[in-house]
């Protein structure tokens, strides 16, 4: 009787590693048709759930670096994630994503509470280079109560070059945007009319012109933004700003003079 007993544990016994064993086998065959970046994706999809916050930034960091559309698609994950850092770096993760849907994704995280991952955000619409996030950028240019912020959206709208953007930044240059909150300090303005200044260079769009003399040759505006314009023009390219420019050739500021010099040169190349 005991013998039998004891035959009928061993049955169930290995009846039960079998069927584990079987399972293993069935999980090791469903990775087995996976490749090797579909297995990395997976790995760090499942990193994603970690309770800690430097190994979901980790999963995120290596999912950037995959450079994948598929990778992309699994780091939107981390954009909803409860720690501020940890959606700061989503917004760069997300950026193999195709153009209108990395944007997508992003824009909302232009709201968050944080001044950092707004910034970020900013940072990254910049680079998916997509027009669809003009309106949303020059709102945050203009309105955004962080120097920082509002300066980063300016330079994003300058990367993405849509002639949209030229309202919003030549209202900031020419002093002219409407203000929201407490009034900004000279040198916070400063540092955003310097990005509008040389944003309107990028985007090269000649109905920004007398906006960017005007800022050339307003004394009160100080010498970085007065050179920025000067260079804005150079890239332009419009014989208008040829009498400005050489007025500015006597300028006190010798750096004002070889910006003023070099747009100069450019606009003569434009001609030949």
């Amino acid at each position: 009787m005991k013998v039998r007993i004891i035959n009928a544990a061993l049955l169930v016994a290995c009846l039960a590693i079998t069927g584990r064993t079987l399972g293993t086998a069935r999980i090791t065959q469903g990775n087995d048709h996976l490749t090797p970046i579909q297995r990395e994706i997976e790995r760090q999809r499942q990193r994603l759930s970690s309770a800690e916050i430097e190994e979901r930034r980790d999963a995120l960091m290596r999912l950037a670096n995959l450079k994948r559309p598929e990778a992309s698609r699994v780091a939107t994950i981390g954009l909803k994630d409860p720690a501020p850092i940890v959606r700061a770096t989503a917004v760069h993760a997300v950026l193999s994503l195709p153009q209108a849907e990395g944007a997508a994704v992003l824009i909302p995280l232009l709201q968050d509470k944080l001044e950092f991952v707004r910034r970020e955000t900013a940072y990254a619409l910049g680079e998916t280079r997509s027009r669809s996030t003009v309106e949303a950028l020059s709102n945050l240019l203009l309105f955004d109560k962080e120097t920082g912020v509002r300066a980063v959206a300016a330079i994003a709208l300058g990367e993405i070059g849509d002639e949209a953007a030229v309202k919003a930044l030549s209202q900031v240059l020419s002093g002219t945007a409407p203000t929201k909150g407490k009034k900004k300090k000279a040198s916070e303005n400063e540092f955003v009319m310097r990005a509008a200044a040389h944003s309107l260079g990028q985007i090269r769009s000649r109905s920004s012109v007398p906006v960017l003399i005007a800022a050339m040759e307003n004394e009160t505006n100080s010498n970085d933004v007065r050179r920025e314009a000067a260079t804005a023009l150079g890239l332009i390219g419009d014989a208008s700003a040829v009498p400005s420019l050489r007025a500015a050739l006597t300028s006190a500021d010798p750096y004002l003079s070889e910006a003023a010099r070099g747009a100069l040169r450019r606009l003569r190349i434009a001609r030949n």
